[in-house]
């Protein structure tokens, strides 16, 4: 009875076996055709995801990046009269208006005909003087013919010469007219001559874009023409 039991049973589950081998065959042949596709499919969706994803937190990252970087100016600061007295770094750029472009050409007028004894100080005045002049301008060659032929260290053994700004008038939007008058000392301090001039400069305007340039010209002023004459 018992092995005819077990036979019995072994032929029920042959027979539950085979009727269900058709749908597992069918499963095997599905995922052999599709499976692979499907797990293709999937992981282009998670790499496309991914770099979706990727792309977002580059772009917030500059977003973030520009939003926090900026450009930090200079400041030039000025007495009653509009001269320069301190330039340094700041948060809003400095406004160029015309009472500024007049002391700046103010001091370089001073600066370029004045002649002293004290060669530093005759040196200093006249780098003051090319830095406030554009390169490769008709004033750099105008400028730099005046001073070969006055030189001021020359003139400095038997005089000197200081200088009375009376007027600095704009005429257009870049041209001004300035009035000065020199008097000439000989080395006892008496006056040996007094002479009045006029001349027409024509200047542009073009801010430092870093701390080295702000140090020599702090306004960004440089002369890029000019002419002169003796008034009688």
């Amino acid at each position: 009875m018992g092995s005819a039991a077990t036979l019995k049973m072994e032929s029920n589950s042959e027979s539950k076996q085979s009727s269900l081998s058709p749908w597992i065959a069918a499963k095997h042949e599905w995922n052999e055709r599709y499976g692979d596709l499907i797990s293709r499919a999937r992981n282009w969706r998670i790499a496309a995801l991914l770099a979706l994803l990727l792309a977002l937190v580059e772009a917030v990252g500059l977003i973030a990046l520009s939003l926090r970087a900026k450009t930090v100016p200079f400041i030039v600061a000025v007495d009653s009269i509009g001269r320069v007295v301190a330039a340094g770094s700041g948060e809003q750029a400095p406004v160029i208006d015309d009472r500024m472009k007049r002391a700046a050409l103010y001091q370089w007028i001073q600066d370029l005909r004045m002649v002293i004894t004290d060669p530093l100080v005759q040196r200093r005045s006249i780098d003051r003087v090319y830095s406030m002049i554009g390169q490769g301008t008709p004033a750099q060659v105008f400028i730099t013919d005046w001073y070969r032929n006055n030189t001021p260290f020359d003139r400095a053994r038997t005089e000197t010469v200081s200088v009375d700004v009376r007027t600095v008038l704009p005429t257009t939007s870049r041209t001004y007219e300035i009035e000065w008058t020199e008097t000439t000392r000989d080395h006892a301090g008496t006056v040996v001559g007094s002479q009045n001039w006029k001349g027409v400069f024509t200047i542009a305007v073009n801010p430092p874009t870093d701390e080295k340039l702000a140090h020599v010209n702090p306004l960004g002023i440089y002369v890029v023409d000019t002419s002169w004459s003796k008034v009688m």
